[in-house]
């Protein structure tokens, strides 16, 4: 079997399987968050988020609603060196973020059902 014939079978059977995959995955929101800061920040988004006392007098005063927390846990960065990764039952997480063209931080619990945002911080830019 020559070369050329051997990569049309390839490119028939690549594409067979393309096909395939389109038709499972239309429509669907699946995505792959192979990196650690994208893998937590996805956890912490689909747990229900509990504001505590603090961060929402915190939100208030700097004028913050949900929505720019959530923008936050999308677009974030967390700064693991600053954060309890290891911790039980509960890890605390730091998250810096923008939002209303303020540097914001973030301190978040995350336990196994649910988050908590303990407070909220405006930061220096950098």
């Amino acid at each position: 079997m020559t070369f050329a014939k051997r990569l049309g079978f390839y490119g028939f059977g690549f594409s067979i399987g393309i096909v395939l995959l389109l038709f499972f995955l239309n429509g669907k929101n699946s995505g792959c968050d192979y990196m650690p800061n994208a893998r937590i920040l996805k956890l912490i988004r689909n747990k229900p988020l509990i504001y505590s006392d603090k961060a929402q007098e915190s939100m208030k005063t700097l004028a913050l609603d949900s929505l720019d927390i959530k923008k936050i846990l999308i677009d974030g960065e967390i700064d693991f060196s600053k954060s309890i990764t290891r911790q039980k039952p509960c890890r605390f997480y730091l998250i810096n973020g923008l939002a209303k063209n303020q540097s914001l931080a973030l301190y978040i619990e995350n336990c196994d059902s649910l988050a908590t945002l303990k407070s909220v911080v405006l930061t220096k830019n950098k």
